[in-house]
């Protein structure tokens, strides 16, 4: 892995490529929605520290995670991931926006 979690170059383990995907769509929609993780678990009924640690990458969301945060969100999370473009080796790899939060501003 090269970069900084949720934009990092992560490798074709698809798994990791699959919950750094949630992360960032879930770090980009509470952004959006101007919600923290405290104001977010009250409405989706997910533990606080459950959303920070997908949000960190140190765990990735169960089904039921991703689906309770999609309602309280009402944004889908999950990536179309089968979508993926392939590289030269026929490894679907996820393309990378650019990072929408930065430290300077």
């Amino acid at each position: 892995m090269a970069g900084d979690w949720p934009y990092a170059m992560m490798d074709g383990y698809r798994p990791a490529q699959v919950g750094q995907a949630v992360a960032r769509a879930l770090a980009e929609a509470m952004e959006r929605k101007g919600l923290s993780a405290n104001a977010l678990a009250a409405a989706s009924g997910v533990n606080r520290q459950v959303i920070t640690n997908v949000l960190t990458g140190s765990a990735w969301p169960d089904l039921l995670t991703v689906a309770s945060l999609e309602e309280a969100l009402g944004e889908m999370l999950w990536p179309r991931h089968v979508d993926w473009p392939m590289d030269e080796n026929g490894v679907r790899r996820q393309p990378l926006p650019p990072q929408t939060c930065s430290d300077d501003g």
